[in-house]
């Protein structure tokens, strides 16, 4: 495998704000490939934002080291000389790591087109090509009709187009995207999402996607870290995280994402899972890739002799492989029941007892 280009080892921040400390992000390690779509999700104060920008010194890690592009930006381990990228060097290199945000950051009183030329404001191109630069970057976000116009005159959507463009006037091979999705209505967030990705196939441009919305991730990223009190819990690819979580926090997020936390609700005040007999369980059976196309159902009659009562059922499609979840009631002997999920666990089903004499 190829070097990332975004490197964190062993990241710590901590604040001492009156005297109290406070560990804002706690050793952890993240290896972004060129090409990733790698979203860092975790509710507020989480410490995802703050990780995020040491990638660009923004946010000078306590210890720990940053490479980006094989670089090492910064460097600091204990009983060891530190390093830190400074000065014109640095500034050369965040160049290269745009960051997009919740609140836009526009400048309220130049044009969109003179938004986004702000960012060439150091550029030695000529002012013309300054200029057509934008032009295309401006069109590429689907804004050229805009161009002369201010940020009180836009939607939501259309300024945070401007700041992707912005964003990318310096030809970035890193976008960093903290909560640029957040203040939006979903049907604009959906539109947010498609251009980032948009630009990540087209531009193979590398995006940190920072959320504190799993659905966002579902869309897009091909992988996740999932953060809490400033560590990282789990990380994966996306498609192993939904189907195979650990942390009681992913499984959370992840029945938030598909509706699941709503259909679980649902279903448990039925007659049929508030009564539930002895030798049954109410369990969520969640499979993906070629597992969806298996006749569990049956196998598991056929087999066992167990039945399975579907009282929901959903399939959707994950970073290009179908992953299907079931809400079921098993029925059936103790001793087969035990070999049935052994058989569901051997086909790469994950069984979640929900409610049961196994729960």
């Amino acid at each position: 495998m190829t070097a990332p280009i975004i490197s964190l080892k062993n990241i710590d921040v901590t604040f001492t704000p009156k005297g109290k400390t406070i560990h804002a992000v706690q050793d952890v390690s993240i290896d972004v490939q060129k090409g990733d779509i790698y979203g860092i999700v975790g509710y507020s104060g989480a410490g995802k934002s703050t990780l995020v920008r040491t990638v660009n010194l923004l946010q000078e890690p306590t210890s720990g080291s940053v490479l980006v592009n094989g670089e090492t930006l910064f460097d600091k381990q204990e009983n060891q000389p530190s390093h830190k990228v400074k000065g014109q060097e640095l500034k050369e290199k965040r160049r290269k790591i745009g960051m997009i945000f919740q609140h836009f950051n526009l400048l309220n009183e130049r044009t969109v087109e003179e938004n986004v030329l702000f960012a060439l404001e150091n550029s030695k191109e000529k002012e013309g090509v300054k200029k057509e630069k934008v032009h295309e970057l401006l069109e590429l976000v689907d804004l050229s009709d805009r161009a002369n116009q201010y940020p009180s005159q836009l939607s939501g959507g259309q300024k945070q187009r401007v700041a992707i463009a912005r964003a990318l006037a310096n030809d970035p091979e890193i976008l960093i995207s903290d909560e640029a999705t957040s203040a939006l209505d979903p049907k604009t967030t959906r539109q947010i999402l498609f251009l980032l990705k948009k630009l990540n196939k087209e531009y193979n441009l590398t995006v940190l996607l920072i959320t504190h919305e799993m659905e966002a991730v579902k869309a897009i990223a091909n992988k996740v870290a999932v953060m809490q009190n400033g560590r990282v819990l789990e990380k994966g690819s996306t498609l192993d995280i939904f189907t195979k979580p650990s942390a009681e926090l992913t499984k959370e997020f992840i029945a938030t994402a598909t509706n699941q936390d709503q259909a679980i609700e649902a279903i448990s005040q039925s007659d049929a899972v508030s009564d539930l007999a002895a030798g049954q369980l109410f369990a969520q059976l969640t499979y993906s890739g070629n597992a969806t196309n298996e006749p569990l159902i049956t196998s598991l009659y056929q087999h066992f002799g167990i039945v399975a009562n579907i009282l929901y059922g959903n399939v959707e499609v994950l970073q290009e492989t179908e992953v299907g979840s079931l809400l079921v009631i098993l029925s059936g002997d103790t001793k087969n029941m035990d070999a049935a999920l052994d058989f569901l666990a051997a086909q790469s089903v994950s069984v979640n007892i929900l409610k049961g004499e196994q729960a």
